[in-house]
């Protein structure tokens, strides 16, 4: 009837408004909107376009953008919104895991950081028999006194590097176990991998670099510090980066290859900022849990943030 509209016309004339106003958005906006009404299958990582820069880890070349994996695994650092991990495993079913990583690929992204444990094991099995992919995977392991079977575990599920939890890191430093860190290493090694250390806390690395432990590089959180949810303490769900400046300043002394997580400041901080923060200050890889819709735009903000880091108090690994 004329001055009325059914439901179907409604939602039609909404989609055509909120396409509208999505015509300026950002990137991840267009993106969203273009998934909201087509869904592709999954494809096979294409060759990128152009390679994205690469560093040596260990023995490993090594993007220096990281797909980091504790968004595919469902674990997110949301502050007080109880709901976020368990949308995130709603949302990233094996179909859209296995896009986010072709994507990656696709991109030049060649290194995954992935939790160990049986969900990942599956879908790292079924992503590669489905695409023939090469991506590498470094494995994030927990030990336990002298228990080193996680590390034994992911080597022989094909992790090409393995480090340390941060927490356990952390924890183990603080009781002044430093000497069970440099045993994980020198298993790791000895299982033929690359060989990590993670942490929250910069005094990890302080403790390890006196100590003489041989790690073949370090994951340390690193991000400015700039957002309201930062603090002050005590420590809210998103920091992990209590000390930037402090960190920055150590960094710039150790030699070992540094893998800089936690820069986007669980959300906080825009790639645009966090990349470049992290690179001018010394990290020389990140690693970065990524949407599917994000790949593309991460992997040119972070080729930007590279291109601006022409020099920097700390060399390159």
């Amino acid at each position: 009837m004329p001055g009325q509209i059914n439901r179907r016309g409604f939602l039609r004339q909404a989609t055509i408004a909120s396409s509208a106003a999505l015509v300026a958005g950002s990137f991840e906006e267009r993106a969203l909107l273009a998934q909201a009404t087509s869904a592709p299958a999954p494809q096979p990582p294409a060759a990128p376009a152009r390679p994205f820069p690469r560093g040596k880890l260990g023995r490993l070349e090594v993007s220096r953008l990281i797909c980091g994996g504790n968004l595919i695994s469902g674990f997110a650092h949301s502050r007080d919104l109880i709901y976020v991990s368990p949308l995130l495993k709603h949302y990233f079913t094996d179909a859209k895991v296995f896009e986010t990583l072709a994507l990656c690929e696709a991109h030049g992204i060649n290194t995954a950081i992935l939790r160990l444990d049986d969900e990942t094991l599956r879908l790292l099995a079924a992503y590669r028999q489905r695409t023939g992919s090469t991506l590498q995977w470094i494995a994030q392991v927990k030990i336990a006194g002298d228990d080193f079977g996680e590390i034994r575990r992911a080597v022989a599920h094909g992790a090409v590097g393995v480090y340390v939890h941060g927490g356990v890191c952390d924890d183990l430093v603080a009781a002044g176990r430093v000497n069970l860190l440099a045993r994980a290493v020198a298993e790791i090694k000895q299982q033929g991998a690359v060989a990590g250390l993670a942490a929250h806390a910069l005094e990890v690395v302080k403790a390890c670099e006196r100590a003489g432990v041989a790690p073949d590089f370090y994951m340390k959180t690193f991000n400015s510090k700039r957002y309201w949810s930062a603090g002050p303490m005590p420590r809210h769900d998103s920091v992990w980066e209590e000390t930037p400046e402090e960190t920055r300043a150590f960094m710039e002394e150790v030699e070992r290859p540094w893998i800089a997580y936690k820069v986007l400041g669980a959300g906080a901080i825009h790639p645009r900022e966090g990349f470049q923060y992290a690179f001018q200050h010394g990290a020389d890889f990140l690693c970065v849990g990524m949407f599917d819709f994000q790949v593309a735009e991460d992997v040119e903000l972070a080729r930007l943030a590279l291109e601006k880091t022409r020099s920097r108090p700390r060399a390159w690994a």
